[in-house]
C-alpha cells in the first residue's frame, strides 16, 4: 500500500503544482526610455496585480495606452481578496480613480496616492476603511507600498497627467492576472464571485488597450462593452502639451 500511495503522489504532485501556479502571461515590452520621457503629461492608467506583486503604469498614445514601465510592489498586506472593514489589514481590490486632491507629496511614507477607498461599490457592500494608498517607504498596513525611487516616478507621471488636464486617473486592482486559467485555479475561493465581476475589466483593457469605463449597478460592477475612440491626431499630440506649456 505504501508503494501505491507513493506512486499516486508522484503522479498527482506535478498536476497539483501546475494548478497552484499562476499562468505565465506574455506582457508587452515597455516603450523606450526616450519616448517614456516625452510622455510625461499624457493621460495615464494603472493596473495592480497582487499575486504577481506588480504595478503597471500605462501612458496614452493615440487611442491606446502603452506600457511605460512595470514596478515591483515592495509590500502589501492581507493576502488576496477585497478589503471589507477598517482594521482587517487588507489591501483593496476593484476599480478606483484618483483626482489631484488625492495626491500627497509630503506623506509620512515619502509620497502617496490615495486610491479613493471606499468607492461606490465598497459603500454599497457596507465596507469601511480610509486612507488606503499607493505610497513609498516599503511599509504596508492595507496599502500598496513601493520603494521611494519607484514611488517618485509613479507619482511624477500621475501628477503631471492630472495637472495637464486628465480629470482622474483610473486604477484597476486585481488579485492576479485574470486569465481563464487563473480564474479556474481560484474557482473555489470565497471571493470567486467578486473576482468574476472584476474579470471583464481586465479583459477589456487587454483587448482594447483602453481603461474600462466602470459603473456600479445594484451593488455590482458593470463594464462598458466597446471602446470609446477619440480623435487620433489630437490624442497622439496631447502628450507634448505639458512640455510645450513649460
Amino acid at each position: 500500500m505504501g508503494k501505491i500511495a507513493l506512486l499516486f503522489a508522484m503522479i498527482l504532485m506535478p498536476a497539483l503544482s501546475m494548478a497552484m501556479t499562476p499562468e505565465p502571461v506574455q506582457q508587452p515590452a515597455p516603450v523606450n526610455k526616450e519616448l517614456k520621457k516625452q510622455l510625461l503629461g499624457t493621460p495615464v492608467y494603472i493596473q495592480i496585480f497582487k499575486e504577481e506583486r506588480t504595478l503597471e503604469l500605462y501612458g496614452k498614445i493615440g487611442n491606446e495606452y502603452r506600457l511605460l514601465d512595470t514596478y515591483r510592489i515592495c509590500n502589501f498586506s492581507g493576502g488576496l481578496g477585497p478589503k471589507r472593514r477598517q482594521g482587517d489589514f487588507k489591501s483593496p481590490e476593484g476599480f478606483y480613480s484618483v483626482k489631484l486632491n488625492q495626491l500627497k507629496p509630503d506623506s509620512r511614507f515619502y509620497r502617496a496616492i490615495n486610491i479613493g477607498f471606499p468607492n461606490q461599490y465598497d459603500r454599497d457592500q457596507g465596507y469601511s476603511g480610509n486612507y488606503l494608498m499607493i505610497h513609498g517607504d516599503c511599509k504596508s498596513i492595507g496599502c500598496y507600498a513601493m520603494t521611494n525611487a519607484y514611488m517618485d516616478e509613479i507619482f511624477t507621471y500621475v501628477n503631471a497627467a492630472l495637472r495637464n488636464g486628465q480629470q482622474e486617473v483610473n486604477i484597476g486592482i486585481y488579485p492576479f492576472r485574470m486569465t481563464d486559467s487563473n480564474m479556474a485555479r481560484h474557482r473555489y475561493s470565497t471571493y470567486a464571485s467578486f473576482w468574476r465581476e472584476l474579470q471583464p475589466g481586465y479583459a477589456y483593457f487587454a483587448k482594447y488597450h483602453q481603461p474600462p469605463t466602470v459603473s456600479v449597478t445594484s451593488g455590482k460592477y458593470v463594464m462598458n462593452s466597446s471602446p470609446v475612440l477619440t480623435n487620433p491626431d489630437a490624442a497622439s499630440k496631447s502628450f507634448l502639451a505639458l512640455s510645450k506649456a513649460e
